[in-house]
């Protein structure tokens, strides 16, 4: 007969009763099994890949004007791209009547139209894998009970922030269908890609979990080292901040001006900033101010990422100075391909290069954050 426990009892200790592959697993991880929590990973590892491949495939639908050739938001319907000539004419005279076509691209081919057209239904289709996915993975592990207890809450949380995130796309996207806006609005440019780290954070922080088990994790927190995790809390949160503000630039094209550095047009702040009314505009619609303020961010982020790195080397856990290590690398990196796109008036092909650099450097973060709150249990000896 099993012994009734103490709630004042360690989750860690382990009865008497207990089976030697109950002892390796600990009290928190009975009963679920490490498979289901490997097969929930794996489900996990797929979503992140295709949102990673969703802020890319985004990027690029900005960088080559496509993300208006789509007027109308038809979550279901939509999924069926145009399947006859007609259906293409259909579609090509309601791009005709948004400001983009008559004060940008008049005259444009059918074949022209066709090319941003499928960038764009590209980029929403691959949204709707995004979301089916999501679906069909918390469909099966909740009704064949395979979610680890306390997880349904974060799950459902992904899948009501992708549904947000389909709303947030087409405030994005309307912005830019009256008027005389030749682009979405910057500000919901920002809000998009922001979402998009938000939610790729949010996973890659569930993965990170999900990899250890639990009863270690309770083991290693008491471990934690309070002044790294701190700081690399405020360098995620300032990361966060220079990805908007870099959303902002990709908005109005500000990295095709000013293509020299350290100077922007020979000068260190731009002359011609503050020129709009209200004031306000300037921090999101001047392209120099603008692209000041990423610089600038830029230079701020680099410096307490050192800062960081700094107080790693006096930690004795090897693999958290080694998480430090790799984020002040790509964090150099990051910096190197930011100059290199501005000196090349921002190409697709190098924007695009940088904009998968900031994805890589905010997972880095992520990771050496939780290693902080988390280090892996070894000699306190340094290495």
């Amino acid at each position: 007969m099993t012994r009734k426990r103490s709630i004042f009892e360690d989750v860690a200790t382990v009865t008497e009763s207990s089976s030697p592959a109950q002892e390796a697993a600990g009290i928190i991880d009975r009963g679920r099994g490490q498979a289901n929590r490997s097969l929930m990973r794996g489900w996990l590892i797929l979503l992140f890949l295709l949102v990673v491949m969703m802020i890319l495939v985004g990027g690029l639908t900005r960088l080559t004007d496509s993300g208006l050739s789509i007027t109308e938001w038809r979550p279901v319907s939509g999924a069926l791209p145009p399947l006859s000539e007609q259906d293409w004419s259909e579609e090509f005279e309601k791009y005709k009547q948004i400001p983009e076509y008559q004060l940008q691209n008049k005259g444009m081919s059918l074949q022209s139209f066709k090319v941003i057209y499928w960038w764009e239904w590209g980029h929403r289709q691959l949204g709707r894998v995004v979301g089916l996915v999501w679906a069909i993975g918390f469909v099966f592990f909740y009704f064949t009970k395979k979610i680890p207890t306390g997880w349904t809450p974060k799950l459902l949380l992904l899948g009501a922030l992708g549904g947000t995130q389909g709303a947030i796309g087409w405030w994005m996207v309307s912005s830019g269908l009256s008027g005389t806006m030749l682009d979405v609005a910057s500000y919901r440019l920002a809000t998009h890609l922001g979402l998009a780290f938000v939610i790729l954070g949010f996973i890659a922080w569930f993965l990170f979990h999900l990899s250890e088990r639990e009863s270690d994790l309770i083991q290693r927190r008491r471990s934690r080292e309070g002044r790294l995790f701190k700081l690399s809390t405020g360098l995620l949160h300032f990361t966060f901040l220079q990805i908007l503000i870099g959303a902002l630039v990709a908005g109005i094209d500000a990295g095709r001006n000013y293509i020299d550095w350290p100077l922007m047009a020979g000068e260190f702040f731009p002359s011609d900033s503050f020129l709009l009314n209200p004031w306000w505009r300037n921090f999101f619609e001047d392209d120099g101010l603008v692209q000041f303020m990423h610089r600038i961010a830029g230079y701020g982020v680099f410096i307490l990422g050192i800062i960081a790195w700094r107080r790693s080397r006096s930690s004795g856990n090897a693999m958290v100075r080694f998480a430090f290590n790799a984020v002040l690398a790509m964090m150099s990196l990051q910096m190197v391909l930011g100059i290199t796109t501005v000196l090349y008036a921002a190409p697709w092909h190098i924007a695009i290069v940088h904009q998968l650099g900031a994805v890589v450097l905010w997972v880095l973060i992520l990771r050496a954050r939780f290693l902080a709150a988390y280090p892996p249990q070894q000699s306190v000896k340094r290495l």
